[in-house]
Protein backbone atom coordinates (compact mmCIF):
# COMPACT_ATOMS: atom_id res chain seq x y z
CA UNK A 1 0.00 0.00 0.00
CA UNK A 2 1.17 3.29 -0.96
CA UNK A 3 1.93 6.01 1.20
CA UNK A 4 -0.37 9.01 0.73
CA UNK A 5 2.09 11.99 1.52
CA UNK A 6 4.25 10.49 -1.68
CA UNK A 7 4.55 12.37 -4.48
CA UNK A 8 2.98 11.19 -6.91
CA UNK A 9 5.51 10.37 -9.76
CA UNK A 10 5.48 12.52 -12.77
CA UNK A 11 6.74 12.26 -16.05
CA UNK A 12 10.23 13.94 -17.39
CA UNK A 13 8.35 16.36 -19.73
CA UNK A 14 6.20 17.22 -16.35
CA UNK A 15 8.39 17.73 -13.86
CA UNK A 16 9.64 21.47 -12.66
CA UNK A 17 11.40 23.11 -15.98
CA UNK A 18 13.52 24.92 -13.54
CA UNK A 19 15.77 21.96 -12.61
CA UNK A 20 18.13 22.01 -15.24
CA UNK A 21 21.30 20.77 -14.36
CA UNK A 22 21.88 17.14 -14.15
CA UNK A 23 22.81 17.29 -10.04
CA UNK A 24 19.41 19.56 -9.57
CA UNK A 25 17.25 16.27 -11.54
CA UNK A 26 19.26 13.82 -9.38
CA UNK A 27 18.44 15.62 -5.79
CA UNK A 28 14.75 15.88 -7.25
CA UNK A 29 14.40 12.32 -7.59
CA UNK A 30 16.63 11.74 -4.95
CA UNK A 31 14.59 13.55 -2.22
CA UNK A 32 11.26 12.16 -3.72
CA UNK A 33 12.52 8.60 -3.49
CA UNK A 34 13.68 9.22 0.03
CA UNK A 35 9.59 9.33 1.18
CA UNK A 36 8.97 6.34 -0.28
CA UNK A 37 8.28 3.15 1.12
CA UNK A 38 11.06 1.67 -1.02
CA UNK A 39 13.50 3.49 1.13
CA UNK A 40 12.17 2.64 4.21
CA UNK A 41 12.63 -1.14 2.97
CA UNK A 42 16.48 0.02 2.25
CA UNK A 43 17.03 2.05 5.11
CA UNK A 44 15.76 -0.97 7.28
CA UNK A 45 17.46 -3.88 5.58
CA UNK A 46 20.80 -1.40 5.98
CA UNK A 47 20.39 -0.80 9.81
CA UNK A 48 19.85 -4.71 10.24
CA UNK A 49 22.74 -5.69 8.15
CA UNK A 50 25.29 -3.34 9.65
CA UNK A 51 24.34 -5.21 13.35
CA UNK A 52 24.64 -8.25 11.48
CA UNK A 53 28.51 -7.19 10.94
CA UNK A 54 28.72 -8.44 14.70
CA UNK A 55 29.13 -11.75 13.45
CA UNK A 56 31.93 -10.95 10.89
CA UNK A 57 34.08 -9.82 14.62
CA UNK A 58 33.15 -6.36 14.56
CA UNK A 59 32.35 -4.96 17.96
CA UNK A 60 29.50 -3.23 18.96
CA UNK A 61 31.20 0.22 19.00
CA UNK A 62 32.86 -0.09 15.77
CA UNK A 63 29.37 -0.76 14.85
CA UNK A 64 28.08 2.08 16.24
CA UNK A 65 30.84 4.12 15.08
CA UNK A 66 30.09 3.10 11.41
CA UNK A 67 26.12 3.04 12.09
CA UNK A 68 26.59 6.89 13.42
CA UNK A 69 29.15 7.83 10.84
CA UNK A 70 26.91 6.81 8.12
CA UNK A 71 23.59 8.04 9.24
CA UNK A 72 25.30 11.63 10.08
CA UNK A 73 26.28 11.29 6.45
CA UNK A 74 23.14 10.64 5.21
CA UNK A 75 21.69 13.13 7.19
CA UNK A 76 23.86 15.45 6.47
CA UNK A 77 23.03 14.85 2.21
CA UNK A 78 19.63 14.44 2.68
CA UNK A 79 19.46 17.90 4.35
CA UNK A 80 21.32 19.27 1.72
CA UNK A 81 19.28 17.76 -1.38
CA UNK A 82 15.78 18.72 0.14
CA UNK A 83 17.32 22.42 0.60
CA UNK A 84 18.00 22.46 -2.97
CA UNK A 85 14.31 20.83 -3.52
CA UNK A 86 13.49 23.50 -1.29
CA UNK A 87 15.49 26.11 -3.35
CA UNK A 88 14.14 24.90 -6.32
CA UNK A 89 10.35 24.64 -5.19
CA UNK A 90 10.49 28.58 -3.92
CA UNK A 91 12.08 29.29 -7.09
CA UNK A 92 9.21 27.72 -8.87
CA UNK A 93 6.70 29.59 -6.56
CA UNK A 94 8.37 32.52 -7.44
CA UNK A 95 8.25 32.19 -11.42
CA UNK A 96 4.41 31.21 -10.44
CA UNK A 97 3.61 34.21 -8.71
CA UNK A 98 5.03 36.47 -11.11
CA UNK A 99 2.93 34.88 -13.55
CA UNK A 100 -0.16 35.08 -10.84
CA UNK A 101 0.69 38.62 -11.27
CA UNK A 102 0.60 39.63 -15.11
CA UNK A 103 -1.94 37.10 -15.50
CA UNK A 104 -3.96 39.48 -12.75
CA UNK A 105 -2.49 42.28 -15.19
CA UNK A 106 -4.47 40.93 -18.08
CA UNK A 107 -7.48 40.25 -16.08
CA UNK A 108 -7.19 43.66 -14.82
CA UNK A 109 -7.03 45.07 -18.39
CA UNK A 110 -9.07 43.19 -19.50
CA UNK A 111 -11.94 44.32 -17.17
CA UNK A 112 -10.86 48.04 -18.38
CA UNK A 113 -11.69 46.69 -21.79
CA UNK A 114 -14.55 44.82 -20.86
CA UNK A 115 -16.07 48.48 -19.51
CA UNK A 116 -14.65 50.45 -22.14
CA UNK A 117 -16.94 47.96 -24.40
CA UNK A 118 -19.98 48.33 -22.07
CA UNK A 119 -20.00 51.71 -22.39
CA UNK A 120 -19.67 51.87 -25.96
CA UNK A 121 -22.95 49.55 -25.93
CA UNK A 122 -24.43 51.38 -23.71
CA UNK A 123 -23.84 54.59 -25.92
CA UNK A 124 -24.48 52.65 -29.31
CA UNK A 125 -27.82 51.87 -27.47
CA UNK A 126 -28.36 55.78 -26.35
CA UNK A 127 -27.58 56.36 -30.41
CA UNK A 128 -29.82 53.46 -31.35
CA UNK A 129 -32.86 54.91 -29.46
CA UNK A 130 -31.96 58.62 -30.86
CA UNK A 131 -32.06 57.18 -34.40
CA UNK A 132 -35.47 55.00 -33.15
CA UNK A 133 -37.48 57.81 -32.50
CA UNK A 134 -36.06 60.52 -35.25
CA UNK A 135 -37.41 57.54 -37.29
CA UNK A 136 -40.60 57.85 -35.77
CA UNK A 137 -40.64 61.05 -36.25
CA UNK A 138 -39.63 60.86 -39.76
CA UNK A 139 -42.77 58.18 -39.96
CA UNK A 140 -45.18 60.98 -38.33
CA UNK A 141 -43.90 63.50 -40.59
CA UNK A 142 -44.75 60.96 -43.88
CA UNK A 143 -47.60 60.42 -42.86
CA UNK A 144 -48.43 63.98 -42.53
CA UNK A 145 -47.41 64.37 -45.90
CA UNK A 146 -49.38 61.56 -47.21
CA UNK A 147 -52.28 63.10 -45.71
CA UNK A 148 -50.83 66.69 -47.27
CA UNK A 149 -51.09 64.75 -50.97
CA UNK A 150 -54.17 63.12 -50.89
CA UNK A 151 -55.53 66.55 -49.51
CA UNK A 152 -54.21 67.94 -52.72
CA UNK A 153 -55.33 64.58 -54.94
CA UNK A 154 -58.83 65.28 -53.25
CA UNK A 155 -58.62 69.51 -54.13
CA UNK A 156 -57.38 68.08 -57.75
CA UNK A 157 -60.09 65.91 -58.61
CA UNK A 158 -62.29 68.47 -57.05
CA UNK A 159 -60.66 71.56 -59.16
CA UNK A 160 -60.89 68.78 -62.24
CA UNK A 161 -64.61 67.99 -61.30
CA UNK A 162 -65.97 71.73 -61.23
CA UNK A 163 -63.61 72.24 -64.53
CA UNK A 164 -65.54 69.29 -66.33
CA UNK A 165 -68.74 71.14 -64.99
CA UNK A 166 -68.25 74.10 -66.44
CA UNK A 167 -66.97 73.05 -69.41
CA UNK A 168 -70.38 70.55 -69.27
CA UNK A 169 -72.32 73.64 -68.47
CA UNK A 170 -70.35 75.96 -71.25
CA UNK A 171 -71.22 73.21 -73.94
CA UNK A 172 -74.80 73.24 -72.89
CA UNK A 173 -74.98 76.90 -73.36
CA UNK A 174 -73.54 76.63 -76.74
CA UNK A 175 -75.62 73.77 -77.33
CA UNK A 176 -78.91 76.03 -76.47
CA UNK A 177 -77.33 78.89 -78.29
CA UNK A 178 -77.29 77.16 -81.32
CA UNK A 179 -80.68 75.86 -81.20
CA UNK A 180 -81.85 79.27 -80.42
CA UNK A 181 -80.08 80.75 -83.23
CA UNK A 182 -81.33 77.92 -85.25
CA UNK A 183 -84.99 79.14 -84.09
CA UNK A 184 -84.34 82.75 -84.59
CA UNK A 185 -83.34 81.77 -88.63
CA UNK A 186 -86.26 79.50 -88.83
CA UNK A 187 -88.32 82.53 -87.04
CA UNK A 188 -86.69 85.19 -89.47
CA UNK A 189 -87.30 82.58 -93.03
CA UNK A 190 -91.13 82.51 -91.82
CA UNK A 191 -91.18 86.20 -91.46
CA UNK A 192 -89.55 86.51 -94.60
CA UNK A 193 -92.23 84.14 -96.18
CA UNK A 194 -94.86 85.60 -94.72
CA UNK A 195 -94.21 89.19 -95.86
CA UNK A 196 -93.81 88.08 -99.48
CA UNK A 197 -97.31 86.67 -99.52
Amino acid sequence: MSNPLDKPKLPEEQRSPFATSPLERGAERFARSIGSPMSLLVHTFLFVGIFTLSFFGFSFDQILLLLTTLVSLEAIYLAIFIQMTVNRQAKDITEVHEHIEDIREDVEDISEDIEGIQENVEEIGEDVEGIQKEVEEIGDDVEDIQKDVDGIQEDVEDIGEEERKEKDEKAETDRKLEKIEILVQSLTEEIKSLRKQ
